[in-house]
């Protein structure tokens, strides 16, 4: 009998052969069976699904990062100096929001090794959708990404600090793990706590228990905007009232908001060079200058600094936009960006004093008050190259407390421990020879005569001798580029001039009238700009 027939035998029994209700109650079990095994399945994949969406979330949030943000991050590391010590713990939780912004510096102190700070900031936004998710319905879980997306979107202002999302992953922590719903007056207690360690990012859980519990919860607002009156009138009132109620350390720059501006590609191209000048990439810098250029003297300085690190200045400077006398070396600008690939040129240079100079000017920019890992090591290393041994070794002390620049503080404070040492280092030792053996002040309209007295200090300076032409040709002073151009010839090592210097001299035979020259067009457009003023 084949299986068809057997089937067909059994559809087609005798209900009396059969016992009676036997097919009524296994029906019944096998409909229960289906549907606890429907429900599992769907309590199964609901949580695997969860799950799965976070670390999606992770891998997405690194790649992002560590593939084409790399140097948001150096950025975002630079303008801080994370202590290991008890004191600077209770400086920072002295202010409301305090355990946010310290557990917040905690996190991008490893920035500094690129793969640890995105898999850290990776973890952090795995645990924002993470918690997000538990907090909703089950059916609308996919929701928790929402959170995940703002806070990606708001961290591309460049002023946004970590302490936020920190802040607003702890009070979702406290949200998830709230004690009795029913117990509603233990937020009387809560709050004033959570407020000073979290900050305003609290209103947050507020708004939760609110949804969770209903109206009978409403009275925890009029308590909180009470508790941050309170701290405001009693411990805060140096503080305007405005950053007390609205956070004192989510962004950096005080009074000031998220522009909601997204990832400002010029500014990110900007914060791509300082990050390659950081790392001495000169490469890199060269080619990327070729693909996208951003018409600022920053940008200038950065390529520009590139060029000299290869010899390629004198060939191939006016191949890039130049934005005009300022195009090697910016002047002080107080802000916490702009000098930054001057200060590295002014060091490479030999010009210590002004190298240090403008790494303490970006330092006292910095307008939330920390410190820098990166400027106060380059202040600590003109202090080493000048001979200040007491106040390097105070900077170094500093950053011996750190994780990242302890070993590197370590070995400088050996180093100053022996003058012979620093004279024969390959960079220190190096720099006295480079540099100005006399104070003097200057301003900074001669910078090409600066430049030409570090030259003669020194005629094995190479890199003053390109800066020292660049400069003349950069104001336009062709006569004095044409009276000094056998210094090239004599210390420049060039086996025939540079292509750059053919092209100027063509344009001066030729009166202006080359077409196809970079100098030519160069002293055009500048020519235009300043008609136009």
């Amino acid at each position: 009998m084949n299986i068809e027939h057997f089937n067909l035998s059994l559809n087609h029994r005798p209900a009396a052969l059969l016992p009676q209700g036997a097919f009524s109650k296994d029906c019944l079990a096998v409909s229960e069976n289906c549907c606890n095994f429907a429900t599992i399945m769907k309590i199964g994949i609901q949580r695997y699904w969860n799950w799965g969406l976070s670390v999606l979330v992770g891998i997405g949030m690194f790649l992002f990062w560590y593939v084409y943000y790399p140097h948001a991050l150096s950025y975002q590391e630079q303008y801080q100096l994370f202590l290991w010590t008890g004191d600077y713990f209770l400086e920072k939780i002295s202010l409301p929001g305090g355990l946010a912004d310290w557990l917040g510096e905690f996190i991008v102190q490893f920035y500094y090794v690129e793969w640890l700070g995105t898999l850290s900031l990776a973890l952090l936004f795995m645990v924002l959708q993470w918690l997000t998710a538990r907090l909703l319905p089950k059916t609308w879980w996919w929701l928790s990404v929402l959170p995940v997306a703002v806070m990606w979107w708001l961290m591309g202002d460049i002023n946004v600090l970590l302490s936020l999302p920190v802040a607003v992953v702890l009070a979702l922590i406290l949200a998830n793990i709230r004690l009795a719903k029913s117990l509603s007056w233990i937020d009387f207690l809560i709050l004033p706590v959570a407020y000073w360690l979290i900050g305003p990012a609290v209103w947050l859980y507020v708004i939760i228990q609110a949804i969770q519990i209903g109206w009978r919860h409403l009275w925890t607002a009029g308590w909180l905007v009470a508790v941050q009156l309170m701290v405001y009138a009693w411990l805060l009132p140096q503080w305007p009232l405005q950053q007390a109620m609205t956070g004192l350390n989510y962004y950096r720059i005080p009074l000031h908001y998220p522009q909601w501006s997204g990832y400002d590609k010029d500014m990110y191209e900007l914060i791509r060079q300082d990050y390659l000048v950081r790392n001495e990439r000169w490469d890199d810098i060269v080619k990327r200058a070729g693909e996208y250029q951003v018409r600022t003297p920053f940008w200038s300085n950065c390529v520009n600094l590139a060029l000299s690190q290869k010899r390629l200045l004198a060939d191939r400077m006016f191949d890039f936009y130049q934005s005009g006398e300022d195009a090697l070396i910016m002047p002080r600008t107080r802000d916490l960006t702009s000098m930054l690939p001057s200060a590295e040129a002014f060091w490479r240079l030999g010009m210590v004093n002004s190298a240090q100079r403008y790494m303490f000017d970006t330092q006292e920019s910095i307008l939330n008050g920390k410190k820098s890992g990166r400027c106060t090591k380059r202040i600590a290393e003109c202090m080493i190259v000048n001979g200040h041994y007491q106040t390097a070794a105070k900077q170094l002390d500093l950053l011996k407390k750190s994780l990242f620049y302890r070993s590197w503080a370590k070995d400088a404070e050996a180093l100053i421990k022996d003058e012979t040492k620093i004279n024969t280092h390959p960079l220190y030792g190096r720099l006295r020879q480079l540099r100005y053996k006399e104070n003097f002040l200057y301003s900074y309209e001669e910078m090409d005569k600066m430049l030409g007295l570090l030259l003669m200090n020194n005629n094995q300076n190479k890199m003053a001798l390109d800066y020292f032409f660049g400069q003349m040709l950069l104001k336009g002073n062709l006569q004095g580029f044409r009276q000094y151009l056998g210094l090239a010839q004599q210390y420049g090592g060039y086996r025939q001039m540079p292509l750059g210097y053919q092209d100027v001299m063509h344009c001066i035979q030729m009166q202006g009238n080359a077409p196809g020259s970079p100098y030519a067009s160069y002293v055009k457009r500048m020519m235009g700009e300043r008609r136009s003023q």
